[in-house]
């Protein structure tokens, strides 16, 4: 369903509170859809949906919104022991004026434009949003409805590309302009103007293209792909086609920390119902067997698949929520119980359907294992880096008997010897506490072409053709944020082995698009030596080449204006080639393994020590990576002049990423 709920208000004082009525048939109820078809429906929201008093909505947020939830029924019909719902009846929908209905769905949405009369922005501003907008959605009509793995995966790249770029421009603006940081919401308003989405047909069940341990960091991800629809409420429903009466069963379900819910065993959900929560302009008060606890309640005796998608804290961004798609349940139970505030809430108990692939209760044993360290099954050292990281990384083997890599010297950067010349002049900032985006006065920034390489939060927001951090000179604080390749990785990392591959890295920690992965560690060498009988000189394995081939991709948010700035291309701007060897020393990057579909890149930086600026080689992740999944990169392809023409074959090794697109080798 493409649209909202706006009809199904319950006007105040329209029928007697008091009192429980017969249950009535809902096809009063069905939606009532609004003029603008490509908007995210919403349900139970805030009059002003997701935002705070003063900010404007814009499309699709500007659509008729369903009035928050009225007081509970009387308190005097529930008593204080737990109860079973199906004692309860659903309150009769009151009559809609049609009349009304369609002048709500008329209301003028706003747009965009809403947000510019509030700020003034400058015209280059406004020819760089202009420039955003204007883009190609690539996605045919039948893709809209019906998805796949790899329409998904470029929905959510590009939205997180947009989003990436606009809080990039939301950064660069004065810290005083009292703009409302909502970067998420406003690309899913292009995203859903321009349509690009899928899997729009709401559906019971899997969701085509999304896999179980899929994860999310916005609602907007959810609904953009199809995997539940509403962006402020918890549960999702629709109608059932085949039933006369129009019944609605739920499909979906976000259990996020905002109700009472119950989540400690990974294969069982109680869940508590929607509505009664108390708020700024209204006290806690009962819930009512409307809407999605409605639904709910008919999920149960009709037995439908419901997909459960669990929300956390991010770990590496408190203030923030990363989301993770759990996989099917079903009802099993459901009662009426006081909470906390004194008022009766609904509960639901969901059972996983077994056979399905572990998502929720991976996190359980990841946060067991940061309590615990030595609770881990197959750990071989708490601590692979001997305190050289600021995070320990974990060494495991659950395969085999052995013991951990061949021996090596840890070091967390690369090391230049004396008489390598791979270096330029370059001088320092003149920021005296840390370099604000949007500063033209910064000469660090002015030399990333006058943006700030990473947002707020340390995310890369562009490939670029070179990025300037600021380097040991610069009177900067050193947690500026333009230093994050130097403050090293913020997330917790494992070394574990392979099945077939040798030794491998992953995190246990959700990661996002575009978070810091780390540097390629090790020594910087002239050439590559070719590893001879019984000769331990360098040899490919353990070596990274900027002068190789590397497969092209398009990471950065797409436009198609003429006025689109030289500085967003993607093509690295490398002075000469750097060839890094970290056989004898190196990091974690040393036991990354290659892929033919990566999730992770690789980003030049340089930055300045004693006036002099040194290339560093820096991995990014390309897109969302959930935890426990292996972190893999391109490893390239020779050049000619690496390796003689008539003899490619030389180095060749079978490729088992496992990838689609495998291209069955690789050096």
């Amino acid at each position: 369903m493409e649209g909202g709920v706006a009809g199904n208000t319950v006007p105040p004082n329209s029928f007697d509170k008091s009192k429980v009525l017969d249950v009535k048939p809902l096809r009063s109820l069905l939606p009532v859809f609004p003029e603008a078809p490509n908007g995210p429906p919403f349900l139970c929201a805030p009059p002003n949906g997701p935002f705070p008093t003063g900010f404007s909505p814009f499309f699709p947020f500007s659509g008729p919104q369903g009035t928050p939830l009225t007081p509970g029924l009387n308190q005097n019909l529930f008593n204080s022991t737990a109860m079973p719902i199906r004692s309860f009846r659903a309150e009769p929908p009151p009559a809609s004026n049609g009349e009304n209905v369609q002048s709500s769905n008329k209301r003028k949405s706003v747009g965009p434009s809403s947000v510019k009369k509030k700020v003034k922005r400058s015209n280059d501003s406004e020819l760089a949003l202009a420039a955003l907008t204007n883009f190609k959605p690539g996605i045919i009509a039948a893709e809209k409805d019906d998805g796949n793995r790899e329409l998904v995966e470029n929905v959510l790249m590009r939205f997180e590309a947009l989003r990436r770029k606009l809080s990039q421009m939301e950064d660069a603006k004065e810290s005083h302009s009292g703009i409302f940081k909502r970067a998420n919401l406003k690309a899913g308003n292009i995203m859903f103007t321009k349509g690009v989405r899928t899997n729009g047909k709401k559906r019971i069940g899997v969701v085509p293209g999304v896999e179980i341990g899929d994860i999310f960091f916005f609602r907007m991800e959810l609904i953009l792909i199809g995997l539940h629809s509403q962006s402020m409420a918890g549960i999702d429903f629709m109608p059932m086609k085949a039933d006369i009466e129009g019944e609605r069963v739920a499909i979906s379900i976000v259990s996020s920390g905002g109700y009472e819910d119950d989540a400690e065993d990974p294969d069982v959900l109680v869940y508590t119902g929607q509505g009664g929560n108390a708020s700024a302009d209204k006290e806690a008060s009962d819930q009512k067997l409307v809407r999605g606890n409605l639904a709910l309640e008919r999920s149960l005796h009709r037995a439908n698949e419901v997909r459960v998608i669990r929300g956390f804290k991010d770990a590496t961004h408190q203030t923030s929520k990363v989301y993770v798609y759990d996989g099917l349940y079903k009802v099993q139970e459901s009662w009426m119980e006081k909470g906390k505030t004194g008022c009766n809430m609904f509960k639901y108990k969901l059972v996983r359907l077994p056979g399905q692939t572990g998502a929720f209760s991976t996190w359980k044993s990841i946060r067991k294992w940061k309590e615990d360290p030595s609770s881990r099954d197959g750990l071989i050292l708490p601590d692979l880096t001997s305190g050289a990281e600021s995070i320990p990384v974990s060494l495991v083997n659950e395969v085999d008997d052995e013991k951990g890599p061949a021996y090596f010297t840890y070091v967390s950067t690369v090391k230049y010897p004396k008489s390598f010349k791979l270096v330029q002049p370059s001088y320092g900032c003149n920021c005296r506490d840390a370099c604000q985006a949007g500063n033209s006065n910064c000469s660090c920034i002015q030399k990333n072409g006058g943006d700030f390489p990473y947002i707020t939060t340390g995310i890369l927001a562009c490939r670029m053709p070179m990025i300037f951090e600021c380097g040991s000179s610069c009177p900067c604080f050193r947690n500026c944020k333009n230093r994050v390749l130097q403050t090293g990785f913020k997330v917790h990392f494992e070394v574990f082995k392979t099945r077939d591959k040798g030794w491998g890295l992953r995190s246990w920690d959700p990661i996002r698009a575009g978070t810091f992965i780390c540097e390629y560690a090790g020594e910087v060498i002239e050439k590559i030596k070719e590893k001879a009988d019984g000769d331990d000189g360098e040899n490919n394995d353990y070596v990274f080449n900027t002068n190789r081939v590397y497969e092209s991709f398009k990471w950065n948010h797409e436009t198609e204006s003429a006025e689109e700035r030289s500085d967003t291309s993607e093509k690295f701007d490398i002075p000469s080639p750097l060839i890094i060897s970290s056989k004898n020393s190196g990091n974690i990057a040393r036991f990354m393994n290659h892929s033919c579909s990566p999730n992770v890149f690789w980003q030049p930086i340089m930055f300045e020590h004693n006036n002099e600026a040194f290339l560093h080689i820096a991995f990014f992740a390309k897109k969302h990576i959930p935890p426990m999944t292996e972190l893999t990169y391109d490893y390239g392809i020779p050049q000619s002049d690496e390796t003689e023409s008539n003899n490619m074959e030389h180095g060749k090794k079978k490729c088992l990423c496992g990838s689609l697109k495998c291209r069955g080798y690789f050096y």
